[in-house]
């Protein structure tokens, strides 16, 4: 499928231009009804929209799990919502919360990850976040974090801000990881219109110690709860290829950048809960992809924090999203 890059940069640069900094938090932006922004992508009754409308329940059990896609595609903006992960053992249990076209372009797709992997009773949480573009799935740049609370026991705010020359991880408002788009890049800066999933899925052949641990059902069903959903971006049309901007979006302030504060907060945030770079892993780049910077010092304490490595057992990126299937994994996470 072909876009009219003419339209879409246009459309969307009136859209980035009037995007203001800020440090305040997501509350400023536009919470939607799940109805109105997002629609079922798999597990028939495993996916509940409470009451309210602006909550989702989304539940693996032994038949399937579930997941909800965004019913527009975009270019650019702010991604958020509030998610509360199972709880009690969960090894083996995959919650993702991503932006990709993978459906669109099979073969040079772009993505932006949140990933939070099953846990065991006593141990730290951890999650994952990860960058793709123009199908570079051979350059997996992963990072994965111990976050330092228990995201089982309460909602706790997990966004992703797009534009054309950076990516912003937040967790509660707090950056955690800033992807620059540099010269070095090229193609691989995600630059194709988007969708957001969501999805909760057994990932048992991998995602807790390299699959030792696998799920285990005497605990199902296991719920990720899902709210304060915000889809605040420049939504293009997938048929007539231009962009839609909402004029209404325009009037309000979403960042485009890091604070001074906000960045000595990520640097902290870091230093204390960073436990793997793709940066860093010598056994996958023999020299580091041309976009790292190199700091000796922090290598040397993600080497002592956490010698599991990412170079064995590639696993292909599946590119489906669950419209038919209930199993998800990204390729390089087979060692997690």
């Amino acid at each position: 499928m072909g876009y009219s890059h003419q339209g879409l940069l246009w459309g969307c640069s009136v859209f980035m231009a009037v995007l203001v900094l800020v440090s305040g938090s997501s509350s400023k932006f536009p919470i939607i009804a799940f109805d109105e922004g997002y629609t079922q992508l798999f597990g028939d009754d495993n996916l509940m929209v409470l009451r309210d409308g602006k909550s989702v329940h989304l539940t693996l059990n032994e038949r399937t799990g579930s997941g909800f896609v965004s019913q527009d595609l975009y270019l650019h903006g702010f991604f958020s919502a509030s998610i509360k992960l199972p709880s009690d053992y969960t090894a083996g249990v995959v919650v993702a919360f991503y932006m990709s076209n993978g459906d669109m372009f099979e073969k040079n797709h772009d993505e932006i990850d949140f990933e939070f992997l099953g846990n065991i009773r006593g141990k730290e949480w951890r999650i994952q976040t990860n960058v793709y573009g123009n199908g570079s799935t051979n350059v997996g740049r992963e990072e994965r974090y111990n976050i330092g609370f228990d995201p089982s026991e309460d909602y706790h705010q997990y966004s992703i801000l797009w534009t054309d020359s950076n990516i912003i991880f937040y967790v509660d408002n707090v950056p955690i990881r800033e992807v620059k788009r540099t010269e070095s890049m090229g193609g691989d800066f995600p630059s194709k219109p988007m969708t957001l999933y969501a999805t909760i899925w057994d990932g048992s052949d991998w995602a807790t110690n390299g699959g030792k641990y696998r799920a285990n059902y005497k605990y199902a069903p296991f719920i990720a709860e899902f709210s304060d959903l915000v889809l605040h971006g420049c939504a293009v049309d997938p048929i007539e290829q231009f962009s839609k901007c909402d004029d209404t979006h325009n009037s309000e302030s979403i960042p485009t950048g890091i604070t001074s504060t906000q960045r000595t907060k990520m640097e902290s945030f870091r230093m204390k809960h960073m436990t793997y770079s793709y940066c860093y892993d010598q056994v996958r780049y023999k020299v580091p992809p041309p976009e790292c910077v190199v700091n000796p010092q922090e290598a040397k304490r993600l080497r002592v924090r956490n010698p599991v490595i990412f170079g064995k057992e590639r696993r292909h990126h599946g590119k489906h999203h669950h419209r038919s299937s209930s199993s998800r994994v990204s390729q390089a996470e087979a060692t997690i």
